[in-house]
C-alpha cells in the first residue's frame, strides 16, 4: 500500500511526493487543453470561416463551448464526490479528445458548432475535477503555490494559444488546432491512470436524474438568454421576455425537484451557509469584472491607441504575468490574515487597476493600459485562489467536489453575465456618442456593429475615423465604470462574509 496514493484516507505525510509530481504534471497538461482551446481557435477563425463558410454563425463556435462547459461543471463536481475524481477526469479528457477529433473532421459550420459542444462536455469535467484534485493532494499551506502553478497555465495559454493558432492556420491547416490536443490528452490519461489511485466512496448513492437534467436545461436557457440578448435581439423585446419568463418557471421547478432529490447537484447547504454564499457571489463578481478587458481591450489598443495586433495581444496577456505570481503569494497572505481578508486585498487591487484605466486620456498611453492589466491580474490572483482554497478547506472530502464545482460555476456564470452586461453598456454608449456628433459627420458613421470594420478600413475619411476613435474611447470608459461598480459590489459582498472560515459539519 505504500506505493498507492490515496486521497480519501491518507494524510499528507503518507503520500509519495514523486507521485504527486507526476499527477500535478498531468493536471497542468489537462488544464492547458481547456485553457488554450478558445485562444487557439480565435486566431484561426478567418481560415475556418473561409473553408467552412457560415460567417454569421462563427460566434457560436465560442458561445456553445462556454455554455456547455459552464452548465456541466456543477454536475461533474457532484459526480466526482459520488464516484471519485479519477473516473470523472478520465471521462472528461476522453470526451474532450473525441470532440477535438470530430472538430478537425467538421465539414460545415453547423457540425463544427455541434462538435465544439462535445468538446465542452469534456471541458466541464476537466475544470471541475482538476481544482478538486489539487485540493485533495495538497495541504492548505501548499495549495496557493499549486494554484499558482495551475494559474500559470492560463498565462502561458494566453500567449501560446494565439501563436500556435496563427502558425497552424498559416503554415499547416486549421484542423491542427484541434489535432494537437490528441497526443497531449493521451499523455494526461496515461499519467493519471498510472499514478492516481484513490479509495472510492463506499456509500450507495441513489440518483434521480430528473433534477440534474432540469438544472442543466434551466442553466442552458438562462445562459442562452444572456448570450443572445442585445446581440441576436434587443434586451427589451418579446424574445427576451419569453426567454427569461421561461427561465423563471424552470428555476422554480428545478428548486422544487432538487429539494426532493436525495443527491442534489447543488445542495441547499451551499446557499444557506454564509461562507459559501459569500464566496460564490464574490466569484460571480470576479467573473463579471474579468470580461471587459478580454472583450474590448485588444480592439481598443489597435483601433484607438494604434498598436499592432501582436502588441495588443501582449497588452491583454500582461494580466497573466501578475495573476500566477500573486496567486502563489496568496498562500503566505491567507495563512497570516485569513482567506476573506486576502480576497478583500485582491478586490482593492482590481479597483485600483480599473481606476487607473478611468483616468486614461484620449488616445491613451500604452503604459497605462499595461499598468491597469497588471494591477487587475494581481487582484484576480489574490481573489481566486484564497476563495477556492478557503471553501475546499471547510468541507470534508465527500463535499469538496460539490463546493469546487459551485465555485467554478459561479465564476463562469459571472463571465457570461459580464459579457452580456458590458456589450449592452458599450453599444448604448456608442449610440449616445454618435448622437452627439454634428449632422454632417453623423451621416458618414457606420452602424454600431460595423465600427471595428470602419476603423480598420483605409477608406474611412479621417474626420469620421477621429469621431469613431473618440466614441470608442468614451464607450469603453462607460464599460469600465460598470466594471468598477461590479468590483465595489464584490467588495461589499466580501465585507458581509464571515472573516473566519469555520468547518462545515455534516
Amino acid at each position: 500500500m505504500e506505493e498507492t496514493l490515496t486521497l480519501a484516507d491518507k494524510t499528507q505525510e503518507e503520500q509519495k511526493p514523486v507521485r504527486r509530481g507526476w499527477i500535478l504534471a498531468a493536471l497542468m497538461v489537462t488544464m492547458m487543453l481547456a485553457a488554450m482551446d478558445n485562444t487557439i481557435v480565435s486566431t484561426a477563425i478567418p481560415q475556418i470561416v473561409g473553408d467552412l463558410g457560415g460567417f454569421s454563425l462563427f460566434s457560436w463556435v465560442f458561445s456553445i463551448y462556454l455554455l456547455v462547459q459552464t452548465i456541466t461543471i456543477p454536475l461533474y463536481g457532484k459526480l466526482a464526490d459520488m464516484y471519485g475524481r479519477k473516473p470523472i477526469l478520465i471521462f472528461g479528457i476522453s470526451t474532450f479528445l473525441l470532440g477535438s477529433a470530430l472538430c478537425a473532421l467538421a465539414w460545415n459550420m453547423y457540425t463544427l458548432i455541434f462538435f465544439r459542444g462535445v468538446q465542452a462536455l469534456g471541458a466541464g469535467a476537466i475544470m471541475a475535477t482538476v481544482s478538486t484534485l489539487a485540493g485533495d493532494l495538497y495541504s492548505i499551506q501548499e495549495r496557493a503555490k499549486i494554484q499558482g502553478w495551475l494559474s500559470s497555465v492560463w498565462g502561458v495559454s494566453a500567449i501560446a494559444g494565439p501563436a500556435l493558432g496563427g502558425t497552424f492556420a498559416e503554415y499547416l491547416s486549421w484542423h491542427w488546432i484541434f489535432l494537437i490536443n490528441l497526443p497531449l490528452g493521451a499523455l494526461s490519461i496515461v499519467l493519471i491512470y498510472l499514478f492516481l489511485h484513490e479509495q472510492k466512496p463506499k456509500i450507495l448513492h441513489k440518483i434521480k436524474f430528473i433534477g440534474p437534467a432540469c438544472m442543466l436545461i434551466t442553466s442552458a436557457v438562462v445562459m442562452y438568454g444572456l448570450l443572445q440578448g442585445g446581440q441576436a435581439w434587443p434586451w427589451f423585446s418579446w424574445n427576451s421576455l419569453a426567454i427569461f419568463s421561461l427561465s423563471a418557471v424552470l428555476i422554480y421547478v428545478t428548486v422544487r425537484l432538487e429539494r426532493l432529490n436525495p443527491e442534489p447537484v447543488m445542495p441547499q447547504w451551499i446557499w444557506k451557509n454564509r461562507i459559501l454564499l459569500g464566496t460564490n457571489l464574490a466569484l460571480v463578481g470576479m467573473g463579471i469584472t474579468m470580461m471587459a478587458p478580454s472583450m474590448y481591450l485588444p480592439v481598443y489598443a489597435q483601433s484607438v491607441t494604434g498598436v499592432s495586433p501582436i502588441a495588443a495581444g501582449f497588452i491583454l496577456a500582461s494580466m497573466s504575468l501578475t495573476w500566477p505570481l500573486f496567486s502563489g503569494f496568496s498562500g503566505r497572505l491567507y495563512l497570516s490574515i485569513g482567506f476573506r481578508n486576502t480576497a478583500l486585498t485582491g478586490v482593492i487591487f482590481v479597483i485600483s487597476g480599473v481606476s487607473l484605466f478611468l483616468f486614461l486620456p484620449f488616445p491613451g498611453p500604452v503604459w497605462m493600459l499595461v499598468g491597469s492589466q497588471l494591477l487587475m491580474g494581481a487582484g484576480f490572483g489574490l481573489i481566486s485562489t484564497p476563495l477556492l482554497v478557503g471553501v475546499q478547506s471547510v468541507v470534508a472530502w465527500g463535499r469538496r467536489g460539490v463546493v469546487t464545482g459551485a465555485s467554478m460555476f459561479s465564476r463562469y456564470f459571472g463571465q457570461t453575465l459580464g459579457a452580456a452586461l458590458f456589450a449592452a453598456v458599450f453599444n448604448s454608449a456608442l449610440v449616445f456618442s454618435f448622437a452627439q456628433t454634428p449632422d454632417a459627420i453623423e451621416k458618414t458613421l457606420p452602424e454600431t456593429n460595423r465600427v471595428i470594420e470602419a476603423l480598420q478600413s483605409t477608406q474611412t475619411p479621417s474626420a469620421t475615423r477621429l469621431v469613431l476613435q473618440e466614441s470608442f474611447h468614451s464607450a469603453i470608459l462607460y464599460v469600465y465604470v460598470g466594471l468598477l461598480t461590479a468590483a465595489i459590489i464584490t467588495l461589499i459582498v466580501l465585507l458581509l462574509t464571515p472573516s473566519k472560515f469555520q468547518t462545515i459539519e455534516d
